[in-house]
């Protein structure tokens, strides 16, 4: 997410009442997740196991919890709880805004698009020509949608991020100032759900088509002319390559990239990034080749006991 403005660290330090170490007019241009971030971006992290990826990353401003040698060229904002500090910056940034109507006055609609009774279209919504946006949807605020996209009743774009810290007093959640986007000539079926970015966007590119009832995570990037089949479940922050097919009740696990034309049969759980141009089902999801094997060996067991009794 980047401000709306260049900030300085001290001006930044201040919203959050934070210690700082650096140069009090060091440039601050936005916050973004570790996976996302560009110079002039500040970066959260609060456990020692990740103090160097994040001193170490794109983020030239490093939100955390101890007072740590500070690299060249950074500048570190220095909090006894920076989850907590994230989240007022993100209230402050990108406040919650009501809605007063159906289709906020501050909506754009393109040309030709039709928008059929009991959808809701929140505040700074983008929504391109030639669309059909069926009956019940719910856009939320800041969505962006390109031209000739197709929206099945029951679909929700934009809901909040699952992503929680666990704390002796109950689950804390982190606040979501992303988007979601999604480009040209997109398909997507009744009640599939699509959460927004915690600070980036969520996108579905050009030409992809989502069954009914597929959910799409946090942050999660889908790729040219994919097809996802329903009761598909993508976590966050996972890269889905062009042209990749996904069958029915698949599960993929955050962070992970499928490669470019993959194929992943029906009832496959994906929890590593999968090679482009191969098919792969089961649980852990592997190719097709080595699960064909798997499963020959496992025939043979019952003759390998019977074998071994008669020895």
């Amino acid at each position: 997410m980047k401000f709306p403005q260049t900030y300085t660290l001290q001006q930044i330090a201040t919203i959050i009442s934070s210690e700082y170490i650096g140069d009090s007019d060091f440039p601050v241009l936005g916050m973004n997740e570790i996976h996302v971030v560009t110079p002039g971006d500040i970066v959260f992290v609060d456990h020692p196991k990740y103090y160097d990826k994040a001193l170490e990353s794109a983020a030239t401003i490093v939100l955390i919890n101890k007072k740590v040698a500070c690299p060249s060229g950074k500048a570190l904002l220095i909090s006894d709880d920076p989850f907590r500090d994230f989240n007022k910056l993100t209230d402050f940034f990108k406040p919650f805004k009501k809605a007063d109507k159906n289709i906020s006055d501050s909506a754009f609609i393109g040309e030709n698009t039709i928008i059929q009774p009991g959808t809701f279209v929140g505040n700074n919504v983008h929504i391109g020509k030639d669309c059909l946006i069926h009956s019940n949807v719910t856009i939320y605020d800041d969505t962006v949608i390109g031209d000739n996209v197709t929206i099945h009743a029951g679909a929700i774009l934009g809901a909040d991020a699952f992503y929680y810290k666990n704390r002796p007093e109950g689950f804390d959640k982190l606040k979501s100032g992303g988007r979601v986007v999604i480009h040209n000539k997109v398909d997507i079926g009744a009640l599939c759900t699509i959460d927004k970015g915690v600070t980036g966007d969520t996108t579905i590119s050009e030409d992809t088509k989502l069954d009914n009832q597929v959910h799409i995570g946090h942050d999660t990037v889908i790729g040219k002319k994919c097809l996802i089949a329903s009761q598909v479940g993508i976590a966050g922050c996972v890269v889905v390559e062009d042209e990749v097919t996904i069958w029915g009740q698949v599960g993929i696990t955050s962070g992970i990239t499928i490669g470019k034309k993959a194929i992943i049969s029906a009832q496959s759980g994906v929890s590593k990034s999968l090679e482009g141009g191969k098919g792969y089902f089961g649980t852990p999801a592997d190719s097709f080749r080595k699960k064909y094997k798997e499963i020959a060996a496992i025939r043979q067991v019952p003759d390998l006991i019977d074998k071994m009794k008669n020895i």
